[in-house]
């Protein structure tokens, strides 16, 4: 008897571990939901619609984009983490969503470890600074002069409080010991109107929100917040090579969440399937239209990232004295 308990249980352990594998190799037998916080029209929505297409191939399955827009993700994420979790319902976020607002929220209706697993990283962007195209700066010391020389004064704006912008400006003051007025708004059309008409001084923009206007000739890029200069605008020099603090970096990666408990086979084979997706030539091409550079890391690694985000916009928020109810 105790030789047919001990052979039981051995195949039911068998068996536990055939499933999901067997389950990952069938999947998707059924179209796959993808829910996004971000509108139609925009870049990160433009991406996961040019990866969804290479997935529904690869799959033989219709990938399903959902947009819910609105409540700084919240709509989104509140819809994704009650979801099945079973791989047929994924949500794109992020940094801010995953990494940043725990700490800038007193209250967020969603716990980022608990509610959600990583899947797969899409791409990451690094912002310019942006300012008026007639703006007599040349470099980030000019930046950095009419704010010493007007403490308080000297405004920038952002697309919201606490979105990169706003902490990449706090960064700035930090590092050169300035003061300048934040001026959040609603929508990034409204920012980089506003700087073009030297309604603000200057703000942080990346190349797909305010690219339009830097080829309308209407704002110009004084300096990226990037490693090194980016392909496209390769005549752009870092925030380094203009004069700025050495090291200086203003980014957002955008990635793939499933609900908390799906199986790691089937999340492995999503985040492969996507991997394969951004090296293929046509989706590097249009990635690198909107100056998005495609960005790939295991699930495992995301959730280093995660982690290490967290602590790095942890520190910018307390040092910045940012708070939302």
């Amino acid at each position: 008897m105790q030789a047919f308990r001990f052979l039981a249980a051995m195949a039911a352990a068998v068996l536990l571990a055939v499933v999901p594998h067997a389950a990952a190799q069938s999947f998707p037998s059924k179209p796959v939901r993808i829910i996004t916080p971000f509108p139609p029209g925009s870049g990160p929505d433009t991406v996961l619609r040019v990866v969804g297409e290479k997935l529904s191939k690869s799959w033989g399955q219709s990938v399903i984009v959902e947009n819910r827009p609105g409540a700084n993700g919240f709509i989104a994420m509140e819809a994704a983490k009650k979801a099945v979790a079973d791989g047929y319902t994924l949500v794109q976020m992020d940094d801010a969503h995953m990494s940043l607002q725990p700490h800038l929220y007193q209250k967020i209706p969603y716990d980022t470890v608990k509610d959600f697993d990583p899947v797969a990283t899409l791409f990451r962007t690094y912002f310019f600074v942006v300012v008026p195209a007639n703006s007599p700066w040349q470099g980030m010391p000019d930046l950095i002069g009419a704010a010493k020389k007007k403490p308080g004064e000297l405004t920038y704006g952002s697309w919201f409080i606490g979105s990169p912008g706003h902490l990449g400006a706090a960064q700035i003051e930090a590092a050169t010991g300035t003061q300048m007025v934040h001026v959040p708004f609603k929508e990034m059309s409204q920012l980089f109107s506003a700087v073009a008409n030297n309604d603000v001084a200057w703000s942080f923009g990346s190349a797909a929100s305010a690219g339009p206007l830097y080829k309308a000739g209407k704002v110009k890029f004084m300096a990226v917040a990037a490693p090194k200069r980016i392909a496209g605008y390769e005549s752009v020099p870092t925030v380094a090579e203009a004069g700025g603090p050495a090291d200086f970096e203003v980014k957002a990666w955008v990635a793939l969440f499933a609900p908390a408990g799906t199986p790691a086979p089937i999340v492995a084979k999503i985040q492969q399937d996507v991997a394969r997706a951004l090296t293929e030539p046509d989706v590097k091409e249009k990635l690198a239209g909107v100056g998005f550079e495609p960005y790939t890391v295991t699930p495992a690694e995301m959730k280093k990232l995660m982690e290490a985000d967290g602590r790095r916009y942890g520190e910018i928020v307390k040092r910045a004295k940012i708070s939302i109810e």
